[in-house]
């Protein structure tokens, strides 16, 4: 049907449930923007007779591939990969790769669709994407991820490249797993380019970057803060997850005078009421990323209450990060949030909230600071990472920080323009409609391709 005869968001969802049938995260990340988008480009015939809603909901294309490797007994093992490109019109496709059993071509979709946006927001020329394997890490010796990272790469390199698709990490993909794709791509291409972001600062990697996704979803808050008249320090805080992402939420809200009481991962959640300070949060390093223990440990290591098997909502705070992973937050984990007290929500995991939950947060007009914008720092400084390695050469912790901060601002900037109400900013519809505006721009000017 075309887009100038829908006049409904029901009509347009329907459509894209018919086209994609089954790929229910895909759907829930296209409603969330486009209920926001839908009402501000309704007269505006540019983008309605363009189909440019149409054209961003269709990925331009989408790679599947086989990835077979030996474990250490010799067993030959096969999993799938996948590659999502889903829109280049404002620079190369930029996105994380995700090695999980969740992994599906649903899953990656809805990432790559939301990362069009987030990209957008950045400032940088970057397009979207986003990929991955079912391939599970955990368990798996040295050995084995590294000749399972080297068969992904025979596969995908053929479709990336520093001017065409820059993958970077994700879950289940830190360092170690973006060293192994890096030297498999090199001993296949014969060519030192920028075309993974994320690398070891020995061979082309940016400083910050690991602490980029939790410290701009803390800059980001604090500038919806500010905007509102008041600020991190004094607040408390809760977070969930306990791995890159919500680690550095908890160092940059201690650095900003904030108090965090809590983490978690798949097992439960800590109550820590007295605060992670930094020696509590350098311990927490330590087992997630050496020893690879659970959060439990901390409980008997500090003496605090561990909730098995549950999500932190419900403990008063002023401020919550959701750090983990996608649908992490249901309406009824929101209102908790809201009876208690929260007055702002910044995620800094992917779409961590059901739309019950954000229904629940625009009822109640918190700040509510949605994933692609909130979230964006590690992509902004992978952005930067690819300038660097550009340029050939490397800038400081402290410029690099310098320019996050700079990139988040600006962010928030754009939403508050596009998201500003009477009363209060719809950060939500500011960040759809921010992104929106550029990626379609661009398709526009490029006529029907």
């Amino acid at each position: 049907m075309p887009y100038s005869t829908i006049s409904t968001l029901e009509e347009f969802m329907d459509g894209l449930k018919r086209r994609n049938p089954g790929e229910h995260e895909f759907h829930q990340a296209v409603y969330e923007v486009v209920q926001s988008v839908l009402p501000f480009i309704i007269d505006k015939p540019e983008y309605r007779d363009a189909q440019i809603m149409e054209r961003l909901t269709e990925p331009d294309r989408i790679i599947t591939f086989r990835v077979c490797w030996q474990d250490d007994e010799g067993q030959v093992r096969v999993n799938r990969g996948y590659r999502v490109q889903h829109c280049n019109a404002i620079g190369p496709y930029k996105g994380g790769i995700r090695f999980h059993k969740s992994v599906t071509q649903s899953v990656l979709k809805f990432l790559a669709f939301e990362q069009t946006f987030k990209n957008s927001l950045t400032g940088l020329p970057m397009g979207g994407g986003k990929g991955g394997s079912d391939f599970n890490p955990k368990g798996k010796s040295d050995s084995e991820v590294m000749r399972f990272c080297q068969a992904f790469m025979t596969e995908l390199h053929r479709h990336i490249g520093p001017h065409t698709d820059v993958p970077a990490g994700d879950i289940g993909v830190g360092a170690r797993e973006v060293s192994y794709m890096f030297g498999q791509y090199l001993r296949l291409e014969n060519e030192f380019v920028g075309v993974l972001t994320g690398k070891g600062l020995a061979f082309g990697g940016s400083l910050i970057r690991t602490e980029a996704t939790g410290y701009g979803c803390v800059y980001y808050c604090q500038d919806m803060l500010r905007h509102a008249g008041q600020d991190v320090e004094g607040k408390t805080a809760v977070v969930s997850g306990s791995g890159n992402v919500a680690q550095y939420t908890v160092e940059k809200v201690n650095h900003l005078g904030g108090k965090v009481v809590t983490l978690s991962d798949s097992s439960g959640f800590i109550h820590d009421p007295e605060g992670i300070d930094a020696e509590k949060l350098e311990w927490v390093k330590d087992l997630k990323e050496n020893r690879r223990g659970r959060i439990s440990e901390y409980a008997q290591e500090f003496g605090c209450e561990f909730f098995e098997g549950q999500r932190p909502w419900a403990v008063p705070c002023d401020l919550a990060f959701p750090c983990a992973t996608q649908n992490e937050i249901n309406e009824d984990d929101a209102k908790a949030l809201i009876a208690n007290g929260v007055i702002a929500v910044a995620e800094g995991a992917n779409m961590p909230s059901e739309q019950g939950a954000i229904d629940a947060y625009i009822d109640a007009r918190i700040m509510f600071g949605p994933s692609k914008a909130a979230n964006a720092g590690g992509v902004a400084v992978s952005g930067l990472e690819m300038t660097q390695n550009s340029m050939r050469l490397s800038w400081s912790r402290d410029e690099l920080d310098q320019r996050l901060r700079e990139i988040m601002m600006n962010i928030h900037d754009q939403c508050v323009e596009y998201g500003q109400e009477e009363g209060w900013v719809n950060y939500l519809q500011g960040s759809n409609v921010a992104g929106f505006v550029k990626v379609a721009d661009a398709m526009l000017a490029y006529g029907v391709v």
